[in-house]
């Protein structure tokens, strides 16, 4: 298809699509003569991506270039080319290690991991956003004088466990390795308004069951 093409079937204006073109989030069409180019099906399916992740995801620039760099390294195992998808999202800045409630925080964190065995998560404690964000979370909670500690958290993390499993077993679904890693990127940046939007109505609905509408 022509990029005119490409526009009308992405949605995408040609203007926004050049952009992505000269900033290396589309690979270049395949050159016709020296003004014009071919683009394929894999170049629409790209192109949805990139649109999911700036303008969903909110992913600045530079970083989708940077994930897109590691999900077409073929050199990298499949957890790190995953893994940049999740750590290119933005995060929660460093904790104050000299807070009190912060220290406490990794305490009951580090606490979680070994009770859940999860060996994996505590060799990446020094590089994990995830990691840092819960810190952060559990350290709020500790501020506001609620002890959110390790055996609050643990069930939670168990049925997290189980919703990651799903996940896993939803991308590995897909016949290619293109679309295992597309719909793990969309995964990490689409599911967690899903799945936050699906806490709150089951969170409405055992409120509801509990305690009535009076």
């Amino acid at each position: 298809m022509r990029l005119a093409e490409l526009s009308e079937r992405s949605g995408v204006s040609t203007a926004t699509i050049k952009y992505y073109l000269r900033q290396g989030l589309l690979p270049p069409g395949h050159q016709i003569n020296a003004t014009t180019a071919d683009y394929d099906e894999e170049h629409l399916r790209r192109l949805r991506l990139v649109r999911a992740m700036i303008q969903v995801g909110r992913v600045p620039v530079a970083k989708v270039r940077e994930v897109l760099g590691h999900v077409d390294d073929d050199s990298l195992p499949r957890t790190i080319r995953l893994g940049a998808a999740l750590w290119a999202l933005p995060q929660v800045p460093d904790p104050d290690a000299d807070d009190e409630y912060v220290r406490a925080a990794h305490q009951e964190v580090d606490k979680l991991l070994d009770q859940l065995g999860w060996e994996n998560a505590k060799q990446l404690v020094t590089i994990s956003p995830a990691y840092r964000s819960l810190v952060v979370a559990v350290a709020a909670f500790r501020r506001i004088g609620y002890t959110f500690g390790a055996e609050l958290l643990a069930p939670y993390a168990e049925l997290m466990y189980r919703t990651a499993v799903l996940d896993l077993d939803n991308m590995e679904a897909y016949p290619s390795e293109a679309e295992r890693i597309e719909f793990a990127i969309l995964g990490v940046i689409l599911n967690e308004p899903v799945k936050q939007a699906l806490h709150r109505l089951a969170q409405e609905e055992e409120t509801a069951r509990r305690y009535g509408f009076e």
